[in-house]
């Protein structure tokens, strides 16, 4: 999290290549949720991997040509979350993941979303990506098409279930850490106020 008060390059722009590719990924969510309830798998894998890709593309190319937006910083994430929410829904629905896992992921949405009311309350609009954040992101949406994979039978599928339990769980730890990491630096954030206003 950063000091959005603080002046950053972020643009107002909406019809950026980075955007359209936010969009497309908010389009595929339902989509994908369909393909996973109903055991459309490959589908779903597809989707999995288009969002994967994507994800990574739409952050590169916003750095790397300064199409960072506000839109942008809004769109990824939610793609992000809906991603993860759909899949984990899905996997549960089927009865891939345990329930206690989704519990766990929401219990951190949660966390969240008080972290960011009290950010906002205080003048900070928004929580730009933290890497350790996206780290998660990156750990879940792998072990994902990895878990549909091992629900199978035969070799692939007993290989596959190790490696995305691994990715699980380094995922669910990180989306943790980040949670915390971006607490604590709303801390420092308030102190620092409270010290310039004294």
């Amino acid at each position: 999290m950063s000091d959005e008060r603080s002046d950053q390059a972020v643009s107002e722009r909406v019809l950026t290549v980075p955007n359209v590719l936010s969009a497309l990924r908010l389009v595929g969510v339902p989509v994908f949720l369909w393909a996973i309830v109903t055991e459309q798998d490959v589908l779903a894998l597809v989707l999995l991997a288009a969002s994967g890709i994507t994800d990574w593309l739409d952050g590169a190319i916003a750095r790397r040509y300064g199409l960072v937006s506000r839109l942008g910083q809004l769109l990824d994430p939610v793609a992000d979350r809906l991603y993860i929410a759909s899949t984990l829904l899905g996997l549960a629905w089927r009865g891939i993941v345990p329930w206690w896992l989704v519990a766990v992921l929401v219990a951190r949405e949660a966390f969240m979303a008080v972290v960011v009311l009290i950010a906002k309350r205080h003048g900070w609009l928004g929580l730009p990506v933290h890497f350790a954040g996206k780290a998660a992101t990156f750990n879940l949406l792998y072990a994902f098409p990895l878990l549909l994979l091992a629900d199978g039978d035969g070799t692939a599928a007993r290989i596959a279930e190790p490696i995305a339990w691994g990715f699980v769980w380094w995922g669910v730890a990180l989306y943790w850490l980040s949670g915390v990491l971006y607490a604590l630096q709303l801390r420092r954030l308030l102190a620092r106020d409270r010290v310039v206003s004294a």
